[in-house]
């Protein structure tokens, strides 16, 4: 099995590039926003806990969110491997994910960090805004967004550099030229 987690700031290319990853490499796609949003309309009993915490506004606990990870990786268990987007945020998170995979017997192999420039994320989230009318249509938005990613991911960078398993890619140029970094990074460990 094959696990990634795919980094990358607002505007580095995460969506367009797991599209891609996905379908070459048949990985389930494991976004925590979708599975909170299903959990809760399951009204399964981890959907509940989360839903206390979302009704008042508050972040959902990092063992409940691990929860339902867990359960998604129980459903299943005979696949090629997952994509991790959106999680882990944290240290703690990275831990607890690290913990629970190694405890499956299946570790994350691989963490791909798209690295882009400010001024090219800046460009690249004023046209998206401009297109799909997203919030993130002004600089002063963009800004913050870029900030606190760089404030909240670079010590879970440094986690798993420290592992040995973080990789930057240079995210700036065709769609086509970034998939053929990335890819060639997950073959070499698949391949090997």
């Amino acid at each position: 099995m094959f696990n990634l987690v795919l980094f990358g700031p607002p505007g580095s290319g995460k969506g367009t590039q797991s599209g891609f990853i996905i379908d070459r490499y048949q990985l389930i796609h494991i976004s925590t926003g979708d599975i909170l949003r299903k959990e809760v309309g399951s009204e399964t009993p981890l959907g509940l806990e989360a839903k206390k915490y979302m009704d008042q506004g508050m972040l959902v606990h990092d063992e409940v969110v691990i929860g339902m990870i867990g359960s998604k990786l129980d459903e299943n268990q005979h696949v090629n491997g997952f994509i991790f987007d959106g999680f882990p945020r944290t240290v703690a998170q990275a831990e607890a994910l690290d913990n629970l995979l190694d405890f499956k017997g299946n570790p994350i192999n691989i963490v791909l960090s798209l690295q882009v420039g400010e001024e090219s994320l800046k460009q690249r989230l004023l046209s998206r805004g401009e297109v799909s009318g997203r919030s993130d249509d002004n600089e002063e938005v963009i800004v913050k967004r870029i900030k606190e990613y760089h404030a909240k991911t670079a010590p879970v960078a440094e986690y798993y550099k420290t592992k040995e398993k973080l990789v930057d890619i240079k995210g700036e140029g065709s769609v086509e030229e970034v998939f053929t970094l990335l890819s060639a990074q997950i073959d070499a460990i698949i391949e090997a």
